[in-house]
C-alpha cells in the first residue's frame, strides 16, 4: 500500500469524503440501507479502520457510518479546536449533513471523549449510546494519574502527549515503534495487529499533521474536562447508555463512572480483552452492540 492509498473498505462498504463546517470529513459507510443508522467513532491511535470487523458483523442489521474525527484518520486536521466540545460541534455539522434522523452512537477511547459532550448537546437525536473503555476527561479520567509502575504504564502517555513539541521531536521517524508498543502492551493478545494493520496506522501518523493532531486531543484535556463539568451541571445523558468495559482494559467498569451523569446506565464487560476492544474482540463487541441497541430499535 502506498502512502496515498486508502485501505479497502469491508465488503458492502465504501469510502466517502464530505465537507462540513469548513472541514473535509472521511467516512466509510454501508450495511443495511433501510436499517437504523449506527455511527461509530474510534480513538487514538486509530481511525474508522478499527471498526472494520465489527462493521462486517453488523452489516445486515444497521446502516453503518464509521467516521474519522477532525484530526483523525483521513479527515482534515485543523490547527486548533481539539477540546472535545469543539470537536463534537464540528462532528455534528457533518452528521447533520447526512440527514440520518435518529441514530445509535458507539464510541471508543478518544471517540468516547467526543461522544460524551456530543450526547449531552445533541441528546434528542441519539436513540442509545455505547461508550467503550475510555478515561473521559472530567468523567472517568482521574484528576491525578497514577505514578506507581504497575498502573502508570496504562496512562503515562497522557502527560507525555501534553508536553509541547517534545513528543513530535522524539516520535518523528519512530512512529512504528510507538504504535507497536501501544498495540502490544494494551492488548491481551496482539495477534490482531499484523503488518497491514500497523502499516495503516503508521500511514496515518506519518501523514501531514497526523501526529500533531493526535496529540492535540491530549493537550486540550484540561479544557475538555472543564467543559464536561459545566455540561454536567446543566444537562444529563437522557438516552440509554451502555458502558462497555473489558476485563483487562483501561477502565474496569465504564458504567460505574457514568452513573452520575445519566439515569439509564447499563454495564457489560468483554472477557479476554484489553483496551482495543473493536479489533481484539470484534465479534463480542458486535454482539454486545446488537443486543443493547436492539432493545431500542422500535
Amino acid at each position: 500500500m502506498s502512502d496515498f492509498m486508502l485501505p479497502d473498505a469491508p465488503e458492502g462498504f465504501s469510502h466517502h469524503f464530505t465537507r462540513a463546517d469548513g472541514l473535509r470529513f472521511h467516512y466509510v459507510t454501508g450495511g443495511r440501507q433501510d436499517g437504523i443508522p449506527l455511527v461509530l467513532l474510534a480513538g487514538f491511535p486509530e481511525s474508522w479502520f478499527a471498526w472494520r470487523h465489527v462493521m462486517s458483523h453488523l452489516a445486515d442489521k444497521y446502516r453503518i457510518i464509521a467516521i474519522d474525527l477532525p484530526g483523525q484518520g483521513d479527515t482534515d486536521k485543523p490547527l486548533s479546536g481539539y477540546d472535545t466540545q469543539t470537536v463534537a460541534t464540528r462532528l455534528h455539522a457533518f452528521v447533520a449533513s447526512l440527514e440520518l434522523g435518529s441514530y445509535f452512537l458507539a464510541a471508543h477511547d478518544v471517540g468516547a471523549w467526543v461522544a460524551f459532550p456530543y450526547a449531552m448537546m445533541y441528546s434528542d437525536e441519539i436513540r442509545a449510546l455505547t461508550l467503550m473503555d475510555a478515561g473521559i476527561p472530567g468523567v472517568s479520567l482521574p484528576d491525578k494519574l497514577p505514578t506507581d509502575s504497575d498502573k502508570s504504564w496504562k496512562t503515562w502517555h497522557f502527560s507525555f502527549h501534553a508536553v509541547a513539541d517534545l513528543p513530535e521531536a522524539l516520535l518523528a521517524g519512530r512512529e512504528r515503534i510507538y504504535l507497536e508498543w501501544f498495540f502490544r502492551e494494551k492488548t491481551v493478545n496482539y495477534r490482531c495487529y499484523g503488518e497491514a494493520e500497523i502499516a495503516e496506522y503508521e500511514r496515518l501518523l506519518k501523514a501531514p499533521g497526523g501526529l500533531r493532531a493526535g496529540l492535540a486531543f491530549y493537550r486540550a484535556l484540561s479544557l475538555s474536562a472543564a467543559q464536561n463539568a459545566e455540561l454536567a451541571r446543566q444537562r444529563r445523558l437522557t438516552m440509554p447508555v451502555l458502558g462497555l468495559s473489558a476485563d483487562q482494559g483501561s477502565v474496569p467498569d465504564m458504567a460505574a463512572t457514568l452513573r452520575a451523569f445519566g439515569d439509564e446506565i447499563y454495564s457489560q464487560q468483554i472477557t479476554d480483552c484489553g483496551h482495543f476492544q473493536p479489533e481484539e474482540q470484534p465479534e463480542a463487541v458486535a454482539r454486545a452492540l446488537e443486543l443493547f441497541f436492539g432493545q431500542y430499535a422500535n
